[in-house]
């Protein structure tokens, strides 16, 4: 049985992409530091927290349901992975995405102010 794209995203570890986030920014010139700020600006999650959600290996699931969602973060918009941020309709998938897109963001070398949407 083939899992629909919101199944799969529900499903990853957060443990399992984060390494792959930090190998983004740092390529570009960022830091871990900056992008924990990003994560913890999205999830309201502190740096202790995230390494905790890293060795439980939780689900994307679990760690937006564990978050307290920035009220900015519908400010959040624009393509990513060819998915318009703004018309996805799932809100799990839709979460991810918000912090995919701060991601890439950061690493595109945009100004932390305009990341956090301040």
């Amino acid at each position: 049985m083939k899992l629909s794209h919101d199944e799969r995203i529900s499903q990853m570890t957060f443990a399992t992409v984060y390494p792959h986030y930090v190998v983004k920014v740092e390529k570009k010139g960022r830091t871990k530091e900056e992008l924990h700020e990003v994560i913890t600006w999205l999830t309201g999650f502190d740096v202790a927290k995230i390494q905790a959600l890293i060795d439980e290996k939780v689900s994307f699931e679990t760690f937006f349901q564990r978050a307290n969602l920035h009220p900015n973060a519908p400010l959040i918009t624009g393509l990513i992975c060819g998915y318009r941020i703004e018309e996805i309709t799932n809100p799990l998938t839709q979460k991810v995405r918000y912090l995919d897109k701060l991601v890439d963001e950061l690493a595109k070398g945009r100004k932390m102010e305009k990341i956090l949407r301040v």
